[in-house]
């Protein structure tokens, strides 16, 4: 079965993977055991098609999201799409220095766009694409506007990481990701 990846997913496995599994080498010796870096066999820029038993499969390049290269796999006439890390509902979505959440919200229009019916998240239970909403967009919505708001007042790092998230402090995750979501977003808006 080949490996199937957009181009820049690629890329980054190949520039990082092999010192990220070192590192784990390092410190998870037992669970790291046995473990490789595997280059997909495939790429692909926006879509890549796939018919199976009559079922057509789309892997969708949408635009920028959670990460470089993040992918979709539309099931059209299931209304069923696999949405990897574009859509959270049951954790905190985590925000990386690579994360560029002003494209992600644009991104995430497209995906709205396919209209699903059934979301798989990247992490969680099956869902609608209501819940994720609240969990992803919404989510990165409010965050933006609060650092915007921040920005607008001369308002700085440290203020960042004290943004009142508590809205979504039922979510996995929570404790260890809403400041330092809050300081990467502060950080990357300072220069948009």
């Amino acid at each position: 079965m080949p490996v199937i990846a957009h181009v820049d997913a690629a890329a980054e496995i190949e520039e990082g993977a092999y010192g990220l599994l070192n590192r784990m080498q390092g410190y998870n010796r037992d669970k790291a055991e046995g473990t490789e870096v595997v280059l997909p066999d495939i790429t692909f820029e926006d879509q890549y098609v796939i018919e199976l038993g009559g079922t057509r499969i789309e892997a969708l390049y949408l635009g920028p999201g959670h990460s470089p290269g993040d992918i979709q796999v539309w099931l059209p006439q299931q209304k069923l799409v696999i949405s990897g890390d574009m859509a959270f509902h049951q954790r905190l979505l985590p925000i990386f220095d690579n994360t560029d959440t002003k494209g992600w919200l644009v991104t995430y229009e497209q995906f709205l766009a396919l209209e699903p019916e059934v979301v798989i998240p990247g992490h969680g239970v099956p869902t609608n694409v209501d819940v994720v909403t609240q969990y992803t967009r919404d989510y990165l919505i409010f965050l933006r506007g609060e650092v915007q708001k921040l920005l607008d007042e001369g308002g700085t790092l440290d203020d960042a990481y004290k943004i009142d998230q508590s809205a979504y402090s039922d979510l996995d995750t929570f404790e260890e990701l809403a400041s330092r979501n809050a300081g990467i977003v502060f950080e990357a808006m300072e220069f948009e």
